[in-house]
């Protein structure tokens, strides 16, 4: 009679199948002292075993960026919310037809803020048409959030240029799917903010943030002090949106309260043109465009 509990018989594929297969059939798998211990969910999911798993989640998209050769990466941040220029103008005709008043404020809203759709997927061709002409070792690739807005955008315009692009997403209250420009390989699920953002940082090279919210303030304020603070290197942070970013934050105030010097202003680039915000990068790194 065969042992259930001799699963040292039993391939890491087996043991796998075999959780899988509970998952699909909506079966709680109960404790099991005997269970490997890489292969016990209730043990991996323990508050004990937290670093364990917040180890994983800086490992596994570390080895397979690595794998594929993925060193560089311009990283591209903005709203969720924001609309392709097509859905934006459709939302704002059936508003339109509807004779709803709320309804054409908020298509309105979206066709003014489908330009930064449109502008994150040009800035994206750009880095990705410079990046497909050379030895992969240099290549610079699209890294975003994953999602949907902005970040699609992005991905989207690399994704275009026939270029692989990378998504970092987040586990949500309201799931989030990774955008289906995202390359299925570089395609990476975080449940932790704070390993997320680190691997944001790992391959910038530059950093380029378009109009959006807490999310978007939460990433750019954060890098900003890293490079302020001189724990990650100089890299070009691109603030895209100049109106937008000027009216949400008032950056000549902190430099006359003395809350930041004026050579922290330094560090920021203000733009609304996609070639300039290229060009910035190139310049820092004195790339040849070609």
């Amino acid at each position: 009679m065969n042992d259930p509990h001799k699963l040292t018989e039993h391939t890491l594929a087996d043991v796998w199948a075999d959780l899988q297969a509970h998952t699909k059939a909506g079966i709680t798998l109960q404790p099991d002292a005997y269970r490997l211990a890489f292969a016990d969910p209730e043990f991996l999911l323990r508050r004990e075993t937290r670093g364990m798993r917040m180890q994983l989640e800086m490992l596994k998209p570390d080895l397979d960026q690595s794998g594929l050769g993925i060193e560089n990466t311009v990283v591209v941040f903005g709203s969720a919310r924001f609309l392709a220029p097509d859905a934006a103008a459709q939302i704002l005709r059936d508003a339109l037809a509807n004779g709803d008043a709320a309804g054409i404020a908020v298509g309105e809203r979206h066709v003014r803020n489908a330009i930064y759709y449109e502008q994150a997927r040009l800035f994206a061709h750009l880095v990705a048409g410079h990046s497909a002409r050379l030895p992969r070792k240099d290549r610079i690739y699209i890294c975003t959030g994953g999602g949907p807005g902005i970040m699609e955008a992005a991905n989207r315009g690399a994704h275009e240029m026939g270029v692989p692009t990378i998504g970092l997403n987040i586990t949500l209250p309201h799931e989030q799917s990774a955008n289906p420009y995202v390359t299925p390989s570089l395609s990476f699920k975080f449940h932790y903010f704070a390993l997320r953002k680190m691997h944001f940082m790992i391959r910038a090279k530059a950093m380029v943030a378009f109009p959006g919210g807490f999310g978007t303030l939460d990433e750019l304020f954060e890098i900003i002090t890293l490079v302020q603070t001189q724990k990650a290197n100089a890299l070009p942070i691109i603030l895209f949106g100049v109106d937008y970013w000027k009216r949400l934050v008032n950056f000549d105030l902190l430099v006359e309260e003395g809350v930041i010097s004026a050579q922290d202003m330094d560090l920021l680039t203000f733009t609304d043109d996609p070639r300039q915000a290229w060009e910035t990068i190139r310049a820092f790194y004195q790339l040849d465009i070609g």
